[in-house]
């Protein structure tokens, strides 16, 4: 069944925005008292009715509600370095939409390849990843923030980062436990800086390995992602 993207859906009629009007009537050539899913964002899933197929205002009645559909049973946030080629990155948070993830922050770190991200792309990418993998959440993207704020910020819960200096790490296995909040800084190619390194050690984050590859940042990303969720299984 096709799903659409409404975020202010608050009742039992809802009418599509011109470009997803457009997508449904031209596109996907749907018509009047065809079934369609519709997906808020905030976990509320909905089996609809195309009342009126025109191409710029299709109307839809809503048939039947699911809320909190399949809602996670952990947070997860990813900060991670922007990639010099945004198509990696836009790769990661693709996947990882599809995968399980709630919240990512782009930080700029001192080693950094990119400077500057425009979220609204990135939003774009977790919207359509959403809708493909029919999940009813969308994560949340942050601007990008530096990684000094980000660690003075962030929440309390488990805080690990991903570094390649060698000093003792632990897997994230090691010191996991079930359905908790987790933050996990990932850094750019050239690795985070010593003194960033010590920054968030300093502020309780723990050191983690990924394994003993030597990983891009967008799959060492995506690992962790991967562990988190497998994990909270």
């Amino acid at each position: 069944m096709h799903i659409f993207y409404t975020p202010d859906i608050d009742s039992t009629q809802y009418t599509l925005s011109e470009e997803e009007s457009k997508h449904c009537s031209r596109v996907l050539r749907l018509q009047k008292k065809n079934l369609v899913h519709l997906v808020d964002g905030k976990g509320g899933l909905f089996v609809a009715e195309i009342l009126d197929d025109h191409p710029k205002r299709t109307v839809l009645q809503v048939l039947d509600t699911q809320l909190e559909y399949q809602k996670r049973n952990h947070h997860l946030h990813i900060a991670i370095a922007p990639t010099k080629n945004m198509d990696r990155l836009e790769w990661f948070l693709e996947k990882a939409t599809e995968i399980g993830i709630d919240e990512i922050t782009p930080i700029i770190c001192e080693r950094s390849e990119r400077k500057e991200v425009k979220t609204e792309r990135l939003e774009k990418v977790v919207v359509a990843a959403m809708k493909q993998s029919l999940k009813a959440y969308i994560p949340k993207i942050n601007e990008p923030i530096t990684i000094q704020k980000l660690i003075a910020k962030a929440d309390d819960g488990f805080k690990y980062i991903a570094h390649c200096l060698p000093q003792d790490k632990q897997e994230i296995k090691d010191s996991f436990k079930e359905h908790q909040s987790y933050t996990i800084l990932i850094g750019p190619e050239g690795d985070f800086s010593e003194i960033e390194i010590n920054n968030a050690l300093q502020s309780g984050f723990l050191p983690i390995t990924l394994g003993n590859s030597r990983l891009r940042t967008e799959t060492a990303a995506l690992q962790a992602c991967f562990e988190i969720n497998y994990l909270n299984r």
